[in-house]
C-alpha cells in the first residue's frame, strides 16, 4: 500500500495548485484554490451547482465562438467567473487589498486594488476554463506571473508564441515568425472580453469584476494593432545578440555541427 506521503506526491504530479488570497480590512478574506490538470492545464475544480442564467452559452454569446449549445450549454469562461462574481459582488473595484499568490515554487504578495487583483486572477481563469479561444495562453498559466506589468506580458506572450513556432517547425509544420497569429489570438480575446463584460453587467451589482475585465482588455486591445511598437520598446534588452561575440558563438556552433555531420556521413 502507498503511504500518505506517496499519495500526496502522486497528486501533486497530477495537479498544479495555485492559491489567490485576497485580504481586506473591510471584507472577510477570500481565498481561491485553483487546481489544474498538470498535462492539459484545464481547471479541475469547476463550478457545477446553482449556475446563473448569464452563464448559458447563448447569453451574449461571442460572435466567433466555435461552440454550440447542444454540446456546451454553458460558456466555459462564464462558468469560471461564477465564484468570483459571487464573492466580490459587494466590493468596489478601488477597494484596497493585500494580495498573496501561492504556488509550489513561490509566494508573491502585493498591496493593490480589488480590480487589479481580480484582473491577475482572470489571467489564470480564462485560459484554463476550456474555452477554445483562450486555450492558447495555457503555457503562460504554467509559468504564471501574478500582477504582471504590460512589459512583462509582451515579453512572456511573444516568448510563448515563438516557442510554439519552434515546436511546430520541429514537427515539419510552417512557423509564423512574423507574429501574425499572435495578433489574431489577441484580437479574438478582445472580442471575448467585450462579450464577457456584457454578461457581467447583467450579473454583478458592483463594478469590481467588470472593471477587472476592462483593465485586462486595455492591453489586449492595444496589442492587436501595435505589437511591433510594443516589442520595439524592449529591443534594447537584446543588444548582446547583435554583437560580434554572439556571431562568434553561432559560427563556432555551425562549425561544430558541420564537423559532427561530416563524421556521421563517413
Amino acid at each position: 500500500m502507498l503511504s500518505k506521503r506517496s499519495k500526496d506526491m502522486d497528486i501533486k504530479k497530477k495537479f498544479i495548485e495555485i492559491h489567490y488570497c485576497f485580504k481586506s480590512e473591510k471584507q472577510k478574506h477570500e481565498i481561491f484554490e485553483l487546481r489544474l490538470d498538470s498535462q492539459t492545464l484545464e481547471m479541475v475544480n469547476k463550478s457545477s451547482e446553482d449556475l446563473p442564467a448569464w452563464t448559458r452559452l447563448d447569453f451574449h454569446q461571442c460572435p466567433h465562438c466555435p461552440l454550440n449549445t447542444h454540446s456546451h450549454p454553458y460558456c466555459p469562461v462564464a462558468l469560471s467567473l461564477v465564484d468570483v462574481v459571487k464573492r466580490f459582488d459587494n466590493v468596489l473595484s478601488y477597494d484596497q487589498i493585500d494580495l498573496e499568490v501561492i504556488t509550489a515554487e513561490r509566494r508573491v504578495s502585493q498591496h493593490t486594488t480589488v480590480q487589479k487583483g481580480i484582473s491577475s486572477l482572470l489571467g489564470l481563469l480564462f485560459p484554463t476554463s476550456g474555452c477554445p479561444r483562450t486555450a492558447f495562453f495555457r503555457p503562460m498559466v504554467r509559468f504564471h506571473l501574478p500582477m504582471a506589468t504590460q512589459q512583462d506580458t509582451i515579453f512572456r506572450a511573444t516568448g510563448m508564441y515563438m516557442l510554439a513556432q519552434y515546436f511546430l517547425r520541429k514537427e515539419g509544420r510552417r512557423g509564423d515568425f512574423e507574429l501574425h497569429g499572435l495578433t489574431q489570438i489577441y484580437n479574438n480575446l478582445h472580442l471575448l472580453n467585450i462579450k464577457i463584460a456584457e454578461r457581467l453587467r447583467s450579473a454583478a451589482q458592483t463594478d469590481s469584476s467588470i472593471n477587472a475585465i476592462s483593465s485586462l482588455d486595455v492591453f489586449t486591445y492595444t496589442l492587436t494593432f501595435s505589437i511591433e511598437d510594443q516589442l520595439e520598446e524592449i529591443r534594447h534588452l537584446f543588444t548582446p545578440y547583435f554583437s560580434d561575440s554572439y556571431r562568434h558563438i553561432i559560427k563556432a556552433s555551425d562549425e561544430l555541427n558541420g564537423s559532427a555531420k561530416n563524421k556521421k556521413d563517413t
